[in-house]
């Protein structure tokens, strides 16, 4: 139910009022929307309150604007403009630090909020423990000379690597039983004909086969050693 004339003009003339700044019916309307007040009424209450002096406007072509009556406000002297500057002044430095210390106890939270908690930090403890716990066991099978790889494995992982370092040394012959003859007879520089074919030794890429030869025999235990 909308309200009565009276009503819409007292509401009206409070939000005038309240605003003091020049408003069109349009600008009440939108505001006032909460009150379920419709534009014509609100523009009624506003040239009622306009013929009763209760408010001033000025007509711009076909719109009419209004504004609160400046003579039921106190207008403050020069001396109490000054006042007020210098109360707005300690009001925004008090502002700006109010802002300041807002944003450090927010830096301050973030900080306490990447921090492991206590009960996080109990987890972590007892998950450090139980790791140190299963190395040191490892540790004392290592020097009490228990093998940790079982001998089948251990077998299969030598044949495998016997294997692969034969196709090394068959592969390898064959490049050279290839490429020596080749070079004999070549006038290029072996390094800018190796360039120009993509051809690497391992000594280019920094492997040795030799190498590989003998961690496989430094990993057998003489027979009979003590």
């Amino acid at each position: 139910m909308a309200p009565k004339s009276d009503n819409t003009e007292a509401i009206v003339l409070n939000y005038v009022n309240e605003q003091n700044r020049p408003l069109n019916s349009q600008n009440v309307a939108d505001a006032l929307q909460k009150y379920n007040l419709k534009k014509a009424g609100i523009q009624k209450a506003l040239d009622s309150l306009a013929d009763n002096g209760k408010i001033s406007f000025k007509e711009y072509g076909k719109q009419k604007i209004y504004i609160a009556r400046q003579d039921q406000f106190d207008i403050p002297n020069s001396e109490e403009l000054n006042q007020m500057k210098e109360e707005n002044a300690k009001l925004q430095k008090q502002l700006e630090e109010q802002r300041k210390a807002i944003s450090k106890l927010e830096g301050e939270i973030r900080t306490l909020q990447s921090n492991l908690t206590l009960e996080q930090i109990r987890e972590k403890e007892a998950q450090l423990v139980k790791e140190v716990k299963e190395m040191e066991n490892k540790l004392a099978k290592l020097r009490g000379g228990v093998t940790l790889v079982k001998p089948e494995d251990r077998m299969a992982v030598e044949e495998m690597f016997l294997e692969k370092l034969s196709q090394w040394r068959k592969r390898k012959r064959m490049l050279r039983d290839i490429w020596d003859p080749i070079m004999e007879n070549s006038p290029k520089n072996l390094k800018e004909f190796k360039e120009e074919l993509g051809i690497e030794y391992d000594e280019d890429v920094g492997v040795s086969l030799q190498s590989f030869s003998d961690l496989l025999q430094r990993g057998k235990k003489p027979k009979g050693g003590r």
